[in-house]
């Protein structure tokens, strides 16, 4: 895209954050228009952030904006295999507006009755409609911890964060009706009728106008923009990383068949690992990083391989048994006493015959409550790999109460 589009481009959503009308834009415009992607109008949205402009009130311009731009992005048709992540997230943006169809149906036969008696059935579909938002929690999810953070690895960060922030807005307003429906707990005469139609109509309306809205910018701006920057092993990814999170009570199932890089497109890569990278199923690490991080967390860890010989302990800053690095290579049944050197080979059998994966005890040690765990170390196909041995002083981690959140935190 060429600097002078990226231009016009800024130069539009500002004209229409001054007042200006779609149509008088789309008119003026006209030319600029034609062509422009959803990975356009993605990369523009984050520059006028970085620019300056609050991310609210770019939220607040995305609706009048897409207006203008809608007629483009909507010309895109998106050709996808089953079993593609956009493919699933697309599907169940279709499912979760036909049931906020039909929360809009109900609310509308409320209205018009008198009594709750007259409405018994339209409120029991009102729960199940209900039960429906809530599993979407797990559709959120999946865009939030793995689909977003995709994109921002490749460039595209504020259009995510703007989605987030209408994820939330959509929780709140699931909230809302999930409360008015949870204070009844089925008996419908615990508020006055009228009270209840009130406070049902204003809920509704809320989840009915911001899941349409929300969905269209999806389906037409950011999906399809993901689409063009994510690469075919990265989708193989993401949906392994959808599976774990897991999906909602109403996804097709036919759409969660195994898909295959050649089916998601060409555009494969090998993440080349450059000399001293740790390759990690869930990312990558310098062995300076890793050794940092190892040594920052404040516990004690050592590792006796599947020979009982000590392979590694870490250097937290305020150790609680001493280690030295003469230890390494011994056994692990030369490093303590001979009184409990019969438990230490029973814990690293029973580990070894798959008879036990944890064992814990707790001690106190010069003033100090102390947590000991072992843990059996096994391989993806459950082959023993060794025995990890984490200690952590947990004195002042009894002594907590109450709640202190995030948002508490002072420098």
């Amino acid at each position: 895209m060429s600097e002078e589009k990226k231009r016009m481009l800024k130069e539009i959503i500002k004209q229409l954050g001054d007042g200006a009308s779609p149509n008088e834009v789309k008119s003026k415009f006209k030319q600029v228009l034609e062509g422009t992607s959803s990975e356009d109008i993605a990369r523009i949205e984050q520059e006028l952030v970085r620019e300056g402009m609050p991310r609210q009130e770019l939220q607040r311009l995305c609706d009048v904006h897409l207006a203008v731009f809608g007629e483009q992005v909507q010309e895109q048709e998106l050709h996808l295999p089953l079993g593609h992540p956009i493919s699933i997230l697309m599907e169940e943006h279709k499912i979760l507006l036909e049931r906020a169809e039909k929360l809009g149906t109900i609310v509308k036969i409320v209205e018009k009755a008198c009594d709750s008696v007259y409405v018994g059935d339209a409120l029991t579909e009102l729960q199940n409609v209900m039960k429906d938002f809530q599993d979407a929690e797990k559709h959120y999810l999946r865009e939030e911890n793995v689909l977003f953070p995709t994109m921002e690895k490749h460039g595209i960060t504020e259009p995510p964060a703007i989605m987030w922030m209408e994820h939330n807005q959509i929780r709140e307003a699931k909230r809302k009706l999930r409360d008015l429906l949870e204070n009844l707990a089925g008996n419908w005469n615990a508020m006055p009728f009228n009270d209840f139609k009130t406070r049902l109509t204003e809920a509704a309306k809320s989840v009915c106008s911001l899941l349409p809205s929300h969905f269209f910018k999806e389906n037409n701006i950011l999906l399809p923009a993901s689409l063009q920057v994510i690469a075919a092993d990265e989708w193989i990814e993401i949906r392994k990383e959808f599976d774990e999170i897991g999906y909602c009570c109403f996804t097709p199932s036919n759409l969660l068949v195994p898909i295959r890089a050649e089916e998601v497109g060409k555009g494969a890569r090998e993440a080349a690992a450059a000399e001293g990278v740790l390759q990690f199923e869930t990312g990558t690490l310098t062995k300076e990083e890793a050794e940092a991080l190892l040594d920052t967390v404040p516990v004690d860890i050592s590792f006796i391989d599947a020979n009982d010989a000590v392979k590694y302990f870490n250097k937290a800053e305020k150790r609680i048994f001493v280690r030295t690095k003469a230890v390494i290579g011994r056994k692990v049944q030369m490093c303590h006493p001979q009184k409990s050197l019969h438990v230490v080979n029973k814990i690293v059998e029973a580990f070894k015959a798959g008879k036990r994966d944890v064992a814990e005890f707790w001690i106190t040690l010069e003033g100090r409550f102390v947590h000991i765990r072992f843990f059996a170390v096994r391989g993806k196909d459950g082959k023993y790999l060794g025995t990890a041995e984490v200690v952590q002083d947990v004195t002042d981690i009894k002594k907590l109460e109450g709640q202190r959140r995030l948002l508490d935190w002072q420098a």
